[in-house]
């Protein structure tokens, strides 16, 4: 009997999947247990149907992304922080400080675990901070840390 798996089963396969399995494998225990739905000709359309939509849906996130990501290597960021002797901040100019002056400033809100940081940024100048907007889509964000006295 064929049927189209609703969600991941570990020895036949994942969610979308159409399986062959014998029926009463299928009868006795995909379909009571709500893992799968017999591979009638209307089911099979509408799987094919909602992988469209799923598709449709990843490229219109994609293409956001795209277009953010655009926006942003525009930007420069300026912060300003108190520094002590050498130019050396006290502490240090987190991510979260960054996606909160992208709100304010630019009005893009930015979750702060979308900037990465590969390290503090503890000098004053300018950095290279790269965002990672989609898991196929990243871009590069400018920021200046200039001091002011204490």
């Amino acid at each position: 009997m064929k049927v189209i798996l609703k969600e991941d089963v570990k020895s036949l396969g994942q969610r979308g999947k159409i399986c062959e399995v014998s029926d009463g494998y299928a009868r006795n225990f995909l379909i009571p247990r709500g893992l799968a739905v017999e591979a009638t000709q209307g089911n099979v359309q509408d799987l094919a149907h909602k992988q469209k939509q799923e598709e449709q849906r990843r490229q219109k996130e994609k293409q956001a992304a795209l277009d953010l990501a655009s926006k942003i290597e525009n930007i420069d960021v300026v912060l300003q922080v108190k520094v002590g002797e050498k130019g050396r901040l006290f502490g240090s100019v987190t991510n979260k400080e960054i996606a909160e002056i992208l709100e304010k400033k630019y009005k893009l809100k930015l979750d702060r675990r979308k900037i990465e940081l590969k390290e503090a940024i503890k000098a004053i100048g300018d950095h290279v901070v790269t965002v990672k907007l989609h898991p196929e889509v990243s871009g590069s964000l400018k920021v200046r840390v200039e001091g002011i006295d204490k």
